[in-house]
């Protein structure tokens, strides 16, 4: 038996991990009940509800919630103009972070050649380490973007919900 299956029915069937509304662990889920994922059960693999920015296997973007999209226009109650250009903002905040991800490959090798040799390499050493805070900002100018293209596309009641999404770690960007 998978363990994301296990952890999926133990959550269901113990009763526990209840959502910031008193539901259940289906928080990222598209609608009451748990209408995405799995089975149509909100169930997102592994029990991982949320992962750091950057990191893990998610693959859901550039937050930290396995389906973004359909979850912010769930707890946000998106139009289908705002999910249209939230898709947009999140897929190109996806094409950043992917493109960090290489870039971060690249810089461990970079690391790696340095060391490796006869003698210390401090050129490539210190190109690495370029390489690495160039693509820290350039992911830092991308979530700010990000960010200010969602704040002009959200009302004041969204934009104050996902306010608190991001502070309560619900989602993580």
């Amino acid at each position: 038996m998978h363990p994301g299956l296990l952890y999926w029915w133990k959550s269901r069937h113990a009763g526990r991990h209840a959502d910031h509304d008193g539901g259940e662990a289906a928080e990222v889920s598209c609608g009451p009940g748990g209408g995405g994922g799995w089975g149509g059960r909100g169930w997102h693999g592994h029990g991982h509800w949320r992962q750091e920015a950057g990191g893990g296997h998610d693959d859901g973007g550039a937050f930290g919630v396995r389906r973004p999209l359909r979850f912010l226009a769930y707890k946000l109650e998106l139009d289908e103009k705002q999910v249209g250009e939230l898709a947009k903002i999140l897929s190109d905040l996806k094409t950043e972070r992917a493109q960090a991800d290489v870039d971060g490959r690249r810089t461990i090798s970079g690391f790696a050649d340095a060391i490796g040799g006869a003698s210390f390499d401090e050129t490539a050493a210190k190109a690495a380490a370029e390489l690495r805070v160039k693509s820290a900002e350039r992911l830092r100018d991308a979530v700010v973007k990000a960010l200010s293209r969602m704040h002009a596309l959200f009302d004041e009641e969204q934009r104050a919900h996902l306010s608190y999404l991001i502070r309560t770690g619900v989602i993580s960007i």
